[in-house]
């Protein structure tokens, strides 16, 4: 059939991923991905015929996935959250044209941003921002640019990749670029492996989130001038008692 549905898996728990994504994969001939993301729905999929490779090697196994497609295979490239946001589906795309006769159909997720915001309470009722710091593909000076103008312009920012081996002081460096518009009060939350063993949150002031260490599992919320602590959880206000 020559098929290649590039999937969001949500953030790891079965529960969480969409129906549709679930009958995609229970449709495929093959389902590749990162090894820990495969790892994550191997038991909800058996004989399945699975294509791993390892971080770092995107190019690689979008192409796997594209040669089995053209095959004539119907083929599932899983992604965590959505594959849309900082997932595989661009990739796929500009690889396609050595693949003609693959037809590429997207299948959406839930976004870490989405999924972590239901375990926080309710910090993106209003405009936001989701913000990268991984500068393996970005020069951290745009990254700057982005925390610097989501800041002034008040909105909630969602930060992915916030630190690892190699980057572990990138978030104290963004805390210190977007204290220059927001209070040092602001009111900030934290998710761990959200939808997976270990899932933890907690709420703190952007002063403490400075001071906060996290890791590659950790997704990280900063409010706007509006955002507040209510029993526990970040809420960020619409505005409807001002209409």
């Amino acid at each position: 059939m020559n098929k290649l549905y590039v999937v969001g898996i949500g953030p790891g728990e079965y529960e969480q991923m969409t129906l549709k994504a679930a009958k995609v994969l229970e449709s495929c001939d093959v389902i590749a991905g990162y090894g820990v993301y495969v790892d994550l729905v191997k038991e909800h999929f058996p004989g399945k015929e699975f294509l791993t490779t390892p971080m770092r090697q995107e190019e690689k196994r979008c192409r796997m996935a594209l040669e089995e497609a053209a095959k004539g295979k119907n083929v599932a490239m899983i992604c965590s959250g959505d594959a849309g946001v900082y997932g595989m589906t661009g990739l796929i795309y500009e690889l396609s044209g050595s693949y003609p006769g693959v037809d590429i159909e997207p299948v959406c997720g839930v976004s870490a941003v989405i999924s972590g915001a239901a375990i926080l309470g309710a910090p993106l009722i209003h405009d936001f921002a989701v913000i990268s710091l991984s500068d393996l593909l970005t020069p951290w000076e745009k990254i700057e640019k982005r925390l610097l103008a989501a800041s002034e312009a008040d909105m909630v920012i969602c930060l992915y990749n916030p630190s690892s081996m190699k980057r572990k002081d990138y978030l104290e460096k963004a805390c210190r670029i977007m204290r220059t518009y927001k209070s040092p009060e602001t009111i900030c939350g934290i998710t761990r492996n959200i939808g997976r063993e270990g899932q933890s949150s907690c709420i703190l002031s952007l002063e403490e989130l400075e001071k906060n260490q996290v890791d590659m599992f950790s997704t990280v919320f900063i409010g706007n001038s509006q955002t507040m602590a209510i029993d526990g959880k970040m809420v960020t206000p619409r505005g409807y008692r001002y209409e």
